[in-house]
């Protein structure tokens, strides 16, 4: 039996239906009912918002966003991988900007350097 959960926005009327089969347990209801909601609420803010180009730039930002969720769901990294540098570029966020923000976030580089590697310049 299909199941159905329906999210409201009240400030702007939007309405979001999501329909289909739904895992019996508890917990996934609970989460498709917040991802909707959330969904919902994003949709909502995004078409509020007044200024055209802004408004297109949240469009096309949470198709990316949401392409690559799709992929990491589907454990396509080699996806994930291109969605995330095709989206800092776009950004104007060059490769060793975002190695720099990651090392001060304290996240490691992703290949770390090996035994036989010079030293990194600073």
């Amino acid at each position: 039996m299909p199941s159905e959960y329906i999210a409201n926005e009240s400030r702007s009327g939007l309405e979001v239906a999501v329909r289909g089969e739904f895992p019996p347990h508890p917990d996934d209801r609970v989460r498709i009912a917040r991802t909707t909601n959330l969904f919902t609420r994003l949709m909502a803010s995004i078409l509020s918002t007044e200024n055209e180009t802004e408004r297109r730039q949240l469009f096309v930002s949470l198709e990316t966003a949401l392409e690559i969720a799709d992929a990491l769901a589907r454990q396509d990294m080699e996806m994930v991988s291109r969605l995330v540098q095709e989206f800092l570029s776009k950004h104007g966020l060059t490769p060793e900007q975002l190695e720099q923000m990651l090392r001060e976030f304290g996240v490691p580089p992703a290949n770390p350097p090996h035994d036989d590697d010079p030293p990194a310049l600073t």
